[in-house]
C-alpha cells in the first residue's frame, strides 16, 4: 500500500516531468486565487477608506437641513439641544459672499455656526482657535481659503472684508478678524457638505444680524456616542415633526416634512452596501478564473492518466489497490492546487498592496478571507482530480499493460 510520503514523491515527480504543462495549469489557479484575494482586500480597503472619510467630516453626526426658509428657528434649536442623547448642536446658515483681502476679491462660501460646530465636525486647527459663543466679528478660515485662494496667504489676526447680500436686495460689508485656520481634513467625501477647507466660518448670530433674518438653514448635531446616533436621530425627528405640525401618520413620509434628516449611520450603510456590491462583483469575476483553473487541472490530470496507462497497469499488477491509485492521482491534483494556492495568495497580497498604494487606500487583509481563498484552491484541486483519479483507479490492469 502506498504511504502518503510515497504518493507525494510520485506526484511531485509526475508534475516535475512535465514542467511547462504543470506550470500553465497551476497558473490558472494562481490567477484565480490572486484575483479573489486582491478583490476581497480591495473591498475591505474601500470599506475602511469610506469609514475613515466619513469619520473625518464629523463625529457621531446628525444633519438636519431645511427645505425652505422660515422653517427652523430658535425654538427648534432648543428642542434639539434638549433632546436626550444630544452632545452638541450647531445651527447653520450659509451664503456665497464676496471676500476681500488686500486687493484680491473672491467668492467664498460663508457659514454661520456656533462653538459646537468644531467638535461635531472633528475640526483640527492649523493655527489659532475656533469660534466661541462670545465672538463678534471674528472668522475662522479653511486651509485652502487661507493659503491658496488669495494672492497673499492669510494668517491669524489678519483682517478680511466680507460683503453679504440681504434678502431685501441690500448689500452689507463688514470687516472680520481671522481667529483661526482649520486644517484640511484631506477627505474627498463631501456628502455632508462640511468641506472646511473651502469655507469661512463666522458666528451665526452675527451672520443673521447682518442678513436681517432670524431663521436657520439647518442644524449639525453630535450624538453622545456612535450607538446613540440612531435613537437620538429618531427622537429628534419625532420632536421636530411635532413642533412643525407634521401629522404623526406622516412621520415616515419624508416628502411631508419641511426638512431633511440624515445621519452618519445612513451614510455608512450606503457606502458599505456600495463596497459590498463592488466586492461581490469583482469576486464573482475572480471565481470564474478559479473555475477555469479547475478545468485546466482536470484536463492535465486526464492527459496524465492517458500517458501513464502502462504505469497504472504495472502498479496494479504489483498489488496496489484501487484506493492506492485513486489516492495517488487525487494527491497529485491537490498538490497542483496547493502550489497554485500558495503562489496565488502571495500574488494577490502583492497586487492588493500595489493597488492600495496607488489609490491611497488603507491595507486591509481579512485573514478569514485569505484562508478561505487558499482553502478553495486546494478544494478546487481535489474536486478537479476526482474524475481523472477514478478513471485511473478503475482501469483493468491487463488492458492497461497492453496499452501502447
Amino acid at each position: 500500500m502506498l504511504s502518503l510520503k510515497q504518493s507525494l514523491r510520485i506526484s511531485l515527480g509526475s508534475i516535475g516531468s512535465s514542467k511547462l504543462r504543470s506550470s500553465l495549469t497551476t497558473l490558472g489557479i494562481v490567477i484565480g486565487v490572486a484575483a479573489v484575494i486582491a478583490n476581497v482586500s480591495l473591498g475591505a480597503s474601500f470599506s475602511e477608506f469610506f469609514n475613515d472619510e466619513i469619520g473625518a467630516v464629523g463625529s457621531n453626526f446628525i444633519v438636519i437641513t431645511s427645505q425652505s426658509t422660515d422653517v427652523l428657528f430658535e425654538n427648534q434649536l432648543e428642542l434639539i439641544r434638549n433632546t436626550p442623547g444630544v452632545a452638541g448642536v450647531s445651527p447653520i446658515n450659509q451664503q456665497m459672499a464676496q471676500v476681500r483681502y488686500f486687493s484680491t476679491s473672491r467668492q467664498i462660501d460663508i457659514q454661520g455656526v456656533n462653538a459646537d460646530y468644531a467638535e461635531v465636525a472633528n475640526f483640527r486647527m492649523d493655527s489659532g482657535t475656533f469660534l466661541d459663543d462670545n465672538d463678534q466679528y471674528m472668522a475662522v478660515l479653511g486651509a485652502e481659503v487661507a493659503y491658496e485662494k488669495f494672492d497673499r496667504k492669510i494668517s491669524v489676526n489678519n483682517p478680511i472684508d466680507i460683503t453679504f447680500r440681504r434678502e431685501d436686495g441690500g448689500v452689507v460689508t463688514r470687516k472680520f478678524t481671522v481667529k483661526g485656520i482649520v486644517q484640511d481634513p484631506n477627505t474627498t467625501f463631501a456628502q455632508t457638505g462640511v468641506e472646511p477647507e473651502i469655507r469661512i466660518f463666522i458666528p451665526i448670530n452675527i451672520m443673521n444680524e447682518i442678513l436681517g433674518v432670524d431663521y436657520y438653514g439647518g442644524f449639525f448635531v453630535k450624538a453622545e456616542s456612535f450607538e446613540a446616533i440612531g435613537p437620538t436621530g429618531d427622537e429628534i425627528d419625532k420632536r421636530l415633526a411635532r413642533s412643525l405640525g407634521v401629522p404623526a401618520r406622516d412621520l415616515e413620509n419624508d416628502d411631508a416634512k419641511p426638512y431633511v434628516l440624515f445621519d452618519q449611520l445612513e451614510i455608512l450603510e450606503q457606502t458599505n452596501q456600495l463596497s459590498a456590491a463592488l466586492t461581490a462583483l469583482l469576486t464573482s469575476v475572480a471565481l470564474i478564473s478559479l473555475l477555469v483553473g479547475s478545468i485546466g487541472i482536470m484536463n492535465i490530470m486526464l492527459v496524465t492518466v492517458a500517458e501513464r496507462t502502462r504505469e497504472i497497469g504495472l502498479l496494479k499488477a504489483l498489488g496496489y489497490t484501487k484506493n492506492d491509485i485513486l489516492a495517488l492521482f487525487i494527491i497529485e491534483s491537490m498538490v497542483v492546487g496547493l502550489i497554485g494556492g500558495i503562489l496565488g495568495t502571495a500574488a494577490g497580497i502583492v497586487a492588493a498592496l500595489v493597488v492600495n498604494d496607488y489609490l491611497e487606500l488603507p491595507n486591509i487583509f481579512p485573514a478569514g478571507q485569505i484562508v478561505l481563498g487558499f482553502t478553495v484552491a486546494v478544494i478546487v484541486g481535489l474536486v478537479a482530480g476526482v474524475y481523472p483519479a477514478n478513471k485511473a483507479a478503475n482501469m483493468n490492469p491487463v488492458d492497461a499493460l497492453r496499452k501502447e
